[in-house]
């Protein structure tokens, strides 16, 4: 585990190594990068090693990340991480969002639909009143947009950010309000307007997470709810495989992964009340963590961490099945799995 504290970023990167040998062989490039020397929750300059790895899932370059805990508020994040000119390349067309149905079996993605329909009435109810506004900040295919407008929010009022212009133009063509803009930069949204607003698994990918919180913080109505939802870095699979396989680092797509703690505090700097936290199946976690251990950990098994690949069709059913089931009874029973949905409220 981590030891030693860096007081600011060095020009030599003794954390860096040879990658496995299917990256070279692949040709992956080695890519630019930018050093982020605070924090980003609470800006504190000092932060110790906490993890090293590769991009095991794309292996869209060959650069060795680096995660760091920052020795003030224990909050974790990418540094260096990827320059923004090479989003490209870490975000190549085959990434799995892009074409997640096309990836997804059928049994699984009926499933998640049930599970997100459950989720959402889960957040009305936290809100107390039948939405008349809602914002889902990275809705790819709009699947939240249609809950809303379910729930009776008006499509004139039920807002998805993405940030491919295609995908804004087919949710525009369907009526509803689709914005291709960065949170922080966005104006569509007027201030205090919001009964609800969601991000799923966007908040580890931005760069400056106390930007986004505060801006959507004031399109927040008064007793309008946020709804956030992240890996959570304290996790059991985030202990087991830290070091450099767990499956929720997404390296180096994911630039800050955050603890119950350090999201709390992230919300409440942005003067929200935090109303409950939950947690939900990190199934996809598991599975890349045995993905990347039977692959890259010692004599490769190609074979065998196919079976783990959570797009990876009916030969791993059994394993999204099994890790499912598993988190569903721990989540049960009080546990704090690694994918964790927290709300917060504001006030006035």
């Amino acid at each position: 585990m981590p030891d030693t504290l860096i007081d600011k970023p060095v020009s030599v990167a003794p954390w860096e190594v040879a990658p496995p040998t299917e990256f070279v062989s692949d040709g992956a490039p080695t890519i630019g990068a930018e050093p982020v020397p605070a924090c980003p929750v609470c800006e504190c300059e000092r932060f110790a090693q906490h993890a090293t790895g590769f991009d095991y899932e794309l292996r869209s370059c060959r650069n060795t990340w680096r995660f760091v805990r920052c020795a003030a508020c224990s909050h974790v994040w990418l540094n260096p991480r990827p320059a923004i000119s090479t989003l490209g390349t870490i975000y190549p067309p085959h990434y799995y969002a892009y074409h997640y149905t096309e990836k997804v079996s059928p049994i699984a993605l009926k499933a998640k639909n049930w599970l997100d329909g459950r989720k959402f009435a889960g957040l009305v109810r936290a809100l107390g009143r039948s939405p008349r506004s809602f914002a889902d900040i990275g809705c790819g295919d709009g699947r939240y947009l249609r809950f809303a407008e379910r729930a009776g929010v008006p499509k004139d009022r039920d807002y998805g950010l993405e940030l491919d212009e295609k995908v804004v133009a087919k949710l525009r063509a369907q009526g509803y309000v689709g914005v291709c803009e960065r949170v922080e930069d966005c104006t569509a949204i007027p201030d205090r307007s919001l009964d609800l607003a969601t991000m799923f698994h966007v908040i580890e990918h931005v760069d400056d997470p106390k930007a986004v919180v505060r801006r959507v913080s004031r399109w927040l109505a008064p007793g309008g709810v946020f709804a956030v939802e992240t890996p959570n870095i304290e996790s059991l699979d985030a202990r087991l495989f830290g070091r450099t396989y767990w499956g929720g680092y997404h390296i180096p797509r994911h630039w800050n992964m955050f603890s119950p703690g350090t999201l709390r505090r992230l919300l409440e700097d942005a003067g929200l009340e935090v109303i409950g936290t939950r947690y939900q199946t990190g199934h996809s976690f598991w599975m890349y963590s045995m993905h990347h251990v039977t692959r890259y950990h010692g004599a490769s098994r190609p074979a065998v961490s196919r079976m783990f690949d959570p797009f990876g069709g009916w030969p791993s059913l059994p394993a999204l099945l099994a890790f499912t089931a598993l988190d569903k009874v721990r989540a049960a029973a009080g546990a704090k799995t690694s994918s964790m949905l927290m709300l917060a409220r504001r006030a006035d």
